[in-house]
């Protein structure tokens, strides 16, 4: 046996292992941390950005024993041992035995493209995780991926499991880290992990008890090179799943998944829909969620699991408005994960009752002469904003950032009827104003144009002329949503920051600015 073979819990020889970490950011340094804590052989790689942070980590790691190398020289190829002696002697290349890589680095990165060369495994942080999992009474993983709705997917899971009285905790790629979840000193009952394409692209070993894709659409095709290549990375978030693979019935994609996985012997496919469920679905009937997988008689009844009025409330309203179409199939889907994990159809419900959506996902700004104002930030691609768009009759559009290679020719056609009309920001908002053109010809379009990233004096007056031209193309009865489609790094050091600058700017033009 290896020993790669041979790590798969925390208790095995880590000691032998040397290892290479890509990257310094937030994953890249828990990695490095918790090698280095099992006494593996740490070298650290790192374009570096000369961040106060940055410099900091890299001290903590250097005294814990790591090699770490700041710059681009150090990135550019694959790296060589460090010099000995009177350093006069050829360097030869480093000798590791795995590559613990972060999300933000590309396959094709010439130091992952060398590692594929010389035949050495590239390992997620994900990955590495799950092989530092306890050798006996590790927690179980309910795990999420899609386009779409992962996090506030994983944060309805994480609140549902807690309601049932099971300490657990939201991790991957929202909460803490992964890696930190599963060394934490008090363990989990459960954990509910978020994960992205970029790490399931270098996860291999991973078997969640159970599994969901909730949608797939083109994104992040930068990175992957192609739809299929995208498609067949999130696909391996099913693979050796044990309880319940969870796909979505309204996508056919994520159903194919699921048929072509190699799963452990019993796990059963479930599907969530936004109509009535068959049989080992859960779906909507009339204004209840209904369970009709995870019941004895499924053949003929169903558990409710919660109601519509409670999406409804979770997400801003008051009960009697419908909650957007977006939470009820993430709420569906949480349920479902929560269910393979044995909650009860009551605990469900209870979780789902006390939920509140989070910052920036559909989130009302404010209310004024029948306009309402709608953040919705978190819609960093075109699939995002689609959720948002279906879920108002009549809107004031603001859009554009970076597209990541996406196409958004299918978004306006879909929409177009809808808008009356559309202001646009950032790098990549002509692609969308000649989709805008093509299809939706009638529509006004106003461009603000773009600001130099993390000034936030430009962003601010660049978003009070956004707020200013929706509010002269807004009628009473017409929703300005401000649901990009786009990343928002081109301008802003976040999604959540570019919100927050709408809303801002949203206040001043209502002369609410205190508030």
């Amino acid at each position: 046996m290896s020993l790669l073979e041979e790590l798969t819990h925390r208790d095995a020889d880590w000691g032998r292992l040397r290892a290479l970490v890509t990257g310094l950011g937030v994953s890249g340094f828990a990695a490095a941390d918790a090698l280095l804590q099992h006494e593996a052989s740490v070298t650290v790689l790192d374009r570096g950005n000369g961040t106060e942070r940055q410099e900091t980590q890299a001290g903590i790691l250097g005294i814990l024993g790591a090699d770490v190398r700041l710059g681009a020289e150090h990135v550019a190829a694959w790296p060589l041992a460090a010099a000995g002696g009177d350093g006069t002697a050829p360097q030869a290349p480093l000798e590791v035995d795995v590559v613990v890589t972060s999300p933000g680095w590309r396959p094709d990165h010439p130091v992952l493209v060398a590692a594929a060369e010389h035949g050495i495994p590239v390992w997620s942080e994900v990955e590495l995780a799950w092989r530092l999992r306890p050798r006996v009474g590790a927690a179980p993983w309910l795990v999420v991926t899609g386009t779409n709705g992962k996090t506030t997917t994983v944060q309805l899971l994480e609140k549902i499991l807690r309601t049932a009285g099971l300490r657990a905790v939201a991790t991957g790629n929202v909460g803490i880290p992964v890696l930190d979840a599963v060394q934490h000193p008090e363990p989990y009952d459960v954990v509910a992990v978020e994960m992205s394409s970029f790490q399931l692209h270098f996860t291999h070993t991973m078997s969640p008890l159970a599994s969901c894709v909730l949608n797939l659409a083109p994104d992040h095709l930068d990175w992957h090179g192609s739809l299929e290549a995208y498609a067949a990375d999130k696909a391996r978030i099913y693979q050796r799943t044990q309880v319940a693979c969870v796909y979505n019935v309204q996508d056919p994609a994520t159903e194919r998944m699921v048929e072509e996985a190699d799963v452990v012997e019993g796990c059963r496919a479930v599907g969530f829909t936004l109509g009535t469920p068959g049989l080992s679905m859960l779906g909507v009937v009339d204004d209840l969620l209904a369970d009709r997988a995870f019941v004895a008689e499924r053949a003929t009844s169903a558990a409710e699991i919660g109601t519509l009025a409670d999406l409804s409330r979770a997400s801003g309203g008051d009960g009697s408005s419908m909650p957007p179409p977006h939470l009820v199939a993430d709420s569906l889907a949480a349920a479902a994960l929560a269910r393979a994990a044995g909650v009860s159809a009551a605990a469900v419900r209870d979780g789902l009752r006390a939920f509140r959506t989070d910052a920036h996902r559909t989130a009302v700004v404010a209310e004024s002469e029948g306009v309402t104002w709608v953040d919705d930030s978190k819609a960093t691609n075109p699939h995002a904003a689609q959720a948002a768009l279906a879920a108002y009759p009549d809107v004031v559009w603001v859009a554009g950032g970076q597209l990541k290679g996406a196409e958004v020719e299918d978004l306006v056609v879909r929409f177009a009827d809808r808008l009356r009309g559309v202001v646009l920001l950032g790098a990549d908002r002509a692609q969308i104003a000649r989709a805008l053109s093509r299809h939706a010809p009638k529509v006004p379009v106003h461009d603000v144009g773009v600001a130099d990233h993390g000034d936030m004096d430009a962003l601010d007056r660049i978003m009070d002329d956004v707020v200013a031209a929706a509010a002269a193309m807004a009628s009473p009865g017409d929703v300005v949503l401000l649901s990009p489609a786009a990343a928002s790094l081109d301008m802003f050091p976040s999604y959540g920051s570019r919100g927050e600058t709408f809303a801002r700017a949203v206040l001043r033009h209502l002369g609410r600015e205190e508030a």
